[in-house]
């Protein structure tokens, strides 16, 4: 904080200088004036006239120089200016401030920002009484939704609260003022980007690649569970999934119809679905149907220690063919560390992986425009898989390293707290290529299968996993 002293301004020692200056001008010249004029008949007449316009000039200039001062304020001034900067953080007045500071100053100014859904009765007067209570407690409402239903309405609000204020003060005040179902979690920067923003920034990464779509669904209605499940199995059989063009919603459960085939199935146990939401998810699947398959086209050529030159490029189930003639090029037991069973299954699973649908898939080629190598980043529910097939005659050159470090980095665009491989014990190659990643890892092995977790953050990193289901899987 600027203290009274240090704020005051500095004295204007050249403007002093400048004015003295001019003094000594002046006297210059009224005494060159005298001695020219002084020995005419007239010369008394004249200096008596000059004595008086320099009075009446002097007179003036004093007069305007106070009505008009640039002097610097007072010293109570100062201290005003100092004391509204201090409460403002700047200079300027507290709307522009509070515009500056943002809530990225939020832990600083002990406040903390909270996310807040509640449902009262569509009448009015119903949401005064929320805001009322709310002001009670010197909370601030940031943004506010409405989700209109059949009976009542849904509130969702972004607060800034006093650090103090605990969630279940909050949830008491509210429920008092007839808020009822209330759900309160705490909130962060992000969600300071008003609703119809992020869903165009949502629709944007969905029309640029098919891929983004289930994370798209996943970043729009928060924390939740989605599956993909398709129509047909890897082994050719239906599987019976199916949803009408509408769309399903169940309380907590939505089914969306899958343009590649199937079902969406979105899953939010803890806070219910509301209309609203579920015609945004609706018409983000639309969009994607109308867009119709599509992959970012981009290629990266890297030069391998032994001076071959590779690309390593998006793949889609354009590849289908010859990621087939590769898997006709691997040995059975490399299939077998890839797939962890029968070898013969192996080509069933391609086009699943190669979906855009169920995840992310980078190809490595040659110079010659063969296939050498795979890595998906599959998303499997609230989770995601990181997995590597090399052709035999290519492994031991760090493609593998290479292609894991760019799915990780992929996981990390997408917002996901953890990435997971699963293999066999005896794959020393995938382990190395995990720990070269330098990121918390978790091993856990179960009648000969290995669940390798890759922690992306360092709040995930204190977090125990549990990777056994998965390795059942």
């Amino acid at each position: 904080m600027t203290s009274a002293k240090s704020a005051r301004r500095p004295h204007h020692w050249r403007r002093d200088l400048i004015e003295l200056a001019a003094l000594f001008t002046a006297v210059a010249v009224a005494d060159a004036i005298a001695n020219l004029i002084g020995h005419q008949p007239d010369g008394p007449y004249l200096l008596m006239a000059s004595a008086v316009a320099l009075v009446a000039t002097a007179a003036f200039h004093t007069w305007w120089a106070r009505r008009h001062s640039h002097a610097p304020p007072s010293e109570e001034a100062d201290a005003a200016t100092v004391g509204a900067g201090a409460a403002g953080g700047t200079g300027t007045s507290a709307g522009e401030a509070e515009g500056v500071g943002g809530i990225a100053g939020a832990e600083e100014t002990g406040t903390t920002l909270w996310r807040m859904r509640t449902t009262v009765l569509d009448a009015p007067g119903s949401l005064a009484a929320l805001c009322t209570a709310l002001a009670g407690l010197r909370v601030d409402i940031l943004t506010l939704q409405t989700h209109p239903l059949a009976e009542g309405t849904v509130d969702e609000f972004l607060l800034r609260a006093p650090a103090s204020l605990q969630a279940q003060e909050l949830s008491r005040k509210i429920a008092a003022a007839g808020g009822a179902s209330t759900w309160i979690e705490r909130a962060d920067a992000h969600d300071l980007v008003d609703t119809p923003t992020r869903v165009l920034s949502l629709a944007t990464r969905t029309a640029l690649d098919a891929a983004e779509l289930p994370l798209a669904l996943r970043q729009l209605l928060g924390r939740c569970t989605i599956h993909s499940l398709p129509a047909v199995s890897v082994t050719g059989r239906a599987t019976g999934q199916s949803a009408p063009v509408e769309g399903v919603l169940e309380e907590t459960v939505m089914r969306l119809r899958d343009p590649s085939g199937g079902v969406i199935s979105v899953e939010r146990p803890y806070l219910p679905f509301t209309p609203t939401e579920f015609a945004r998810a609706r018409a983000l699947v639309e969009l994607d149907a109308r867009l119709g398959p599509r992959v970012p086209r981009s290629e990266d050529v890297l030069t391998l220690p032994e001076g071959n030159e590779i690309t390593v490029r998006r793949a889609d189930q354009g590849d289908l063919a010859a990621a087939r003639t590769m898997h006709d090029r691997c040995s059975p037991d490399t299939l077998s560390l890839r797939y962890h069973g029968p070898v013969a299954d192996a080509d069933r699973y391609l086009d699943h992986l190669l979906s855009p649908r169920f995840g992310r898939t980078l190809a490595v080629q040659t110079a010659s425009g063969r296939l050498v190598a795979l890595g998906h980043l599959l998303w499997d529910g609230d989770e995601t898989e990181v997995a590597l097939l090399v052709e035999d005659d290519w492994q031991r050159r760090g493609i593998g390293s290479e292609l894991l470090r760019r799915l990780v980095a992929l996981a990390e665009e997408a917002g996901c707290d953890s990435v997971y491989a699963v293999t066999q014990s005896r794959n020393t190659g995938m382990v190395a290529a995990m720990r070269a990643l330098e990121l918390p890892l978790d091993y856990q092995i179960e009648e000969g299968t290995l669940v390798i977790t890759a922690r992306l953050t360092s709040e995930e990193a204190a977090r125990p996993s549990a990777p056994t289901e998965r390795a059942r899987r």
